[in-house]
C-alpha cells in the first residue's frame, strides 16, 4: 500500500491529538491577535486562546459561517500582511459579497504535500502521466493537483482551456494514465468518446481522481465501468481553500481526513450541538496550519458522517464518510457553490426591486450540469412588448453567468406553470439525483 508520509498518515492517535492541540493554540494566537472578527467573536463568548487547554474545548469557540465571510470582504480575515499573499482565490458568497480567500508560499507548500497524499493513496505514482481537466472555476484546484503531481514525480498535463475534442485527443495521443477531474466533467468526455467513436478500452487511462461534486455510488460504478478504470474520491472547498482537506484510498473505506491540518465535527445543524461518532450532521472544520487565512470551526454546509476506525490501509487519520447532502440550501454545480440568495439580490437588482416569482432548477443537459430560472410573468413587473420581454431573459442570463460562473438558461412561464412549485419559490432545486 502506497503510503506519501507515512510517519504522519499513520501516527498514533495520541500523538496525533497533542500535535493538533499544539496546532491549535498558535492558529488561535495568530486569529486572535491579527484578524479583528477573531478577537471579537472570542471576546464576546469571554473566551480567549489561553481558554483553550484540550481538543474538548474547541466546541466553547463561536462558529464561523459563510455569511461572516462576505461581511469580512475582501481581506477582512487575513492573518498576515498583504505583502505575504502570493495568491488570492475568490468564490461566489451567499449574498452580494464574494468570499475572499488567500495563500502565503508556506501555505501552498502544505497543500502540495496535501494534494501528494492523495494522489499517492489513489495509486498515483512516478510512471503515470497525470491529465487535470477542471472548469475555470476551479482554476485554483488544477494548479494545486499540478503541485502535487509534480511533488511525487509523476508527469502532469495541467489544465488548458481545451474543447471536450481535444481534450480526448490529449488523453489519447499522450497516453494519460490517470484523470483527475470533476464528476459531470468525466461524464462529458464518456460522452465525447462515443461521438468520435473512440473505444475507451483503447486508451491508457487506469485511474481517476474525482472531486467538486457529490457523486452516488451508482453513478461512480457506471463511470468505472464506462471509462473503464478505478476511481478514488476527494474532498476540498473553494473557502479552505484547496482540494486536499481529505482523500480516498484504494480500499475506499471513507476519505482519509488529513488530521494534521484540520479537526472536523459533526454538528446538528439546527441546534448546533455536537453530535456522537457516525451520527451524521453538519461538517465543521477547523484549519491549523493555514497562515493567511485560518478558519475557526467553519459551517460548510456538507452533511457527513466521521469514523475514528484505523482503516485496512494502516492510516490512523479519521475518515470522513461520503458527503450526503446540504444542510442549506447551497448547491454545486460544476465545483461552483450557489446559494439562492445571490439569484435573489441579481434579480432585485436587475427588476428594480420588484422581484418576480422564481424557482431554479439544477439538472444535467447532455451529461453538463445546467442552472436554469422560471420566471412568472407578472403584469407588476413585466411589460407585454416583446422586445422588452427578450431583453430582459437575455440579461438576467447573462448577469447569472457572469456572476457564478456556470452556464444558466431563463425562462418566461405562464403564472399556472409554477403552481407545482408555489411552496419553494425563490429556491432552487436540484434535480440531478433523480437521473
Amino acid at each position: 500500500m502506497q503510503i506519501w508520509n507515512e510517519t504522519i498518515e499513520c501516527q498514533d492517535r495520541d500523538e496525533l491529538g497533542q500535535l493538533q492541540l499544539e496546532r491549535l493554540q498558535s492558529t488561535l494566537n495568530r486569529a486572535y491577535k491579527n484578524v479583528t472578527f477573531y478577537h471579537n467573536c472570542l471576546g464576546e463568548a469571554c473566551m480567549d486562546p489561553a481558554s483553550v487547554r484540550s481538543l474538548d474545548d474547541l466546541r466553547r469557540l463561536p462558529l464561523t459561517s459563510r455569511e461572516d465571510l462576505g461581511k469580512n470582504y475582501p481581506y477582512g480575515l487575513f492573518a498576515v500582511p498583504l505583502r505575504d499573499i502570493v495568491r488570492i482565490h475568490t468564490a461566489t458568497g451567499t449574498g452580494s459579497s464574494p468570499t475572499v480567500s488567500g495563500y502565503t508560499n508556506t501555505d501552498l507548500a502544505m497543500w502540495t504535500e496535501m494534494v501528494a497524499r492523495s494522489l499517492t493513496a489513489a495509486g498515483v505514482g512516478v510512471d503515470d502521466i497525470i491529465q487535470v481537466c477542471f472548469d475555470p472555476g476551479l482554476a485554483n484546484w488544477a494548479r494545486d493537483f499540478k503541485r502535487g503531481a509534480e511533488a511525487i514525480q509523476a508527469s502532469v498535463i495541467p489544465m488548458t482551456p481545451l474543447e471536450l475534442p481535444k481534450q480526448v485527443m490529449v488523453m489519447n495521443d499522450y497516453k494519460t494514465s490517470v484523470l483527475v477531474t470533476t464528476p459531470s466533467y468525466a461524464r462529458q468526455l464518456v460522452r465525447e468518446m462515443d461521438r468520435m467513436s473512440i473505444n475507451p478500452n483503447s486508451l491508457s487511462l487506469r485511474r481517476a481522481v474525482l472531486l467538486g461534486e457529490s457523486m452516488s455510488e451508482k453513478s461512480r460504478g457506471s463511470l468505472e465501468v464506462a471509462l473503464p478504470v478505478q476511481i478514488q474520491t476527494a474532498y476540498g472547498l473553494s473557502e479552505v481553500p484547496g482540494p486536499g482537506i481529505a482523500y480516498e484510498c484504494r480500499e475506499r473505506q471513507g476519505l482519509h481526513l488529513n488530521e494534521d491540518h484540520f479537526i472536523a465535527e459533526i454538528i446538528d445543524p439546527q441546534t448546533t450541538d455536537p453530535l456522537a461518532a457516525g451520527e451524521t450532521g453538519e461538517l465543521v472544520l477547523t484549519t491549523l496550519t493555514a497562515k493567511a487565512f485560518p478558519l475557526i470551526r467553519f459551517r460548510t454546509g456538507d452533511l457527513a458522517s466521521l469514523s475514528a476506525e484505523r482503516c485496512s490501509c494502516n492510516r490512523s487519520f479519521t475518515r470522513l464518510h461520503p458527503i450526503q447532502g446540504r444542510a442549506d440550501q447551497l448547491v454545486v454545480i460544476r465545483g461552483i457553490k450557489l446559494h439562492p440568495q445571490l439569484i435573489h439580490t441579481i434579480m432585485s437588482r436587475l427588476c428594480q426591486g420588484k422581484i418576480p416569482a422564481y424557482v431554479g432548477f439544477v439538472g444535467h443537459l447532455e451529461d453538463l450540469d445546467l442552472l436554469e430560472i422560471w420566471m412568472r410573468l407578472d403584469e407588476a413587473c413585466f411589460s407585454d412588448e416583446i422586445k422588452v420581454l427578450e431583453h430582459l431573459v437575455h440579461t438576467v442570463r447573462r448577469e447569472l453567468e457572469q456572476s457564478l460562473g456556470i452556464p444558466a438558461r431563463v425562462r418566461l412561464v405562464e403564472p399556472g406553470t409554477m403552481e407545482d412549485y408555489s411552496d419553494r419559490l425563490g429556491q432552487i432545486i436540484d434535480e440531478r439525483a433523480n437521473g
